[in-house]
């Protein structure tokens, strides 16, 4: 295990691939709610040989701090901004997925020279809106997560994973009801008050946009909005899927991700 301690906070992190000096491009993985690095397993270990990959917890999950709750969506990017300055990474493809996407999109708008392309997965210039956001927060409030977790599950995951796979949809699921209820509802509070449609508008590094078919969170029809805002962005939809295409197509999203960095010259 890893610890970092940046921004006033203490990060998981996980620093694999390419070590610091190999000269090799760093692709950098920002979760989703309810997450932890994880879920990146079976992508990561497809390119390693290419790539120096930065994972890391966000505020609120998985090993990383707590900090101070509700969150803004500039709380998670000044983390990540710090974590890159702390590790002395100048230059980066960002990979976010879900609100790893959105803090990717933040990234870019605060500080664009610490990016060099965009891989935004299952996302959105604007995630839902406030009356969703505030549902479940006060369910997450009142009840805990597990009072909502079998709702996420079904679009978190595509309907041969839930029907066929009973015990990894129940480690999954502990994954989602063991985040720290406070952690949960402090994104989702940064979540429901960020709107990038201007923001997107102005990202001028080559950007792929990555969704699963049946994504119940973010699906393809938003996906393909964000696409539209982003210039020369290109969406491509991932068969066999849900919300989470690195869990359930990790080869088939690690080879967009290899072919997208080569034709964009980033690997």
């Amino acid at each position: 295990m890893h610890f970092m301690a940046v921004n006033g906070q203490t990060l998981h992190v996980r620093d694999s691939g390419a070590t610091e000096n190999s000269g090799k491009p760093v692709l950098v993985f920002s979760n989703s709610l309810g997450t932890d690095f994880r879920i990146w397993d079976q992508v990561v270990v497809r390119l390693t040989d290419r790539f120096r990959i930065l994972r890391y917890d966000k505020r609120g999950h998985g090993l990383s701090d707590l900090g101070k709750t509700p969150y803004a969506m500039a709380d998670h990017v000044r983390d990540l901004v710090a974590l890159l300055d702390a590790l002395a990474i100048d230059k980066a493809v960002i990979c976010g997925l879900s609100v790893g996407g959105l803090i990717a999109q933040g990234l870019y708008a605060a500080r664009p020279e610490l990016v060099s392309g965009l891989i935004l997965c299952d996302t959105a210039h604007k995630i839902g809106d406030d009356a969703l956001w505030n549902t479940r927060i006060a369910a997450v409030e009142s009840d805990g997560i597990d009072s909502i977790a079998d709702a996420i599950l079904e679009r978190w995951f595509s309907t041969a994973l839930r029907r066929d796979y009973p015990t990894a949809l129940a480690g999954w699921r502990n994954m989602l009801t063991r985040t720290p209820a406070a952690g949960y509802a402090g994104t989702a509070a940064a979540i429901r008050d960020t709107d990038f449609t201007e923001e997107a508008r102005r990202i001028a590094v080559p950007t792929l946009c990555l969704v699963g078919e049946e994504d119940g969170a973010t699906p393809p029809a938003l996906m393909q909005e964000l696409t539209a805002l982003v210039p020369g962005a290109r969406c491509e939809v991932i068969a066999g899927a849900g919300h989470l295409p690195c869990i359930e197509q990790p080869a088939v999203m690690a080879d967009h991700i290899l072919n997208f960095t080569r034709e964009a010259g980033l690997a």
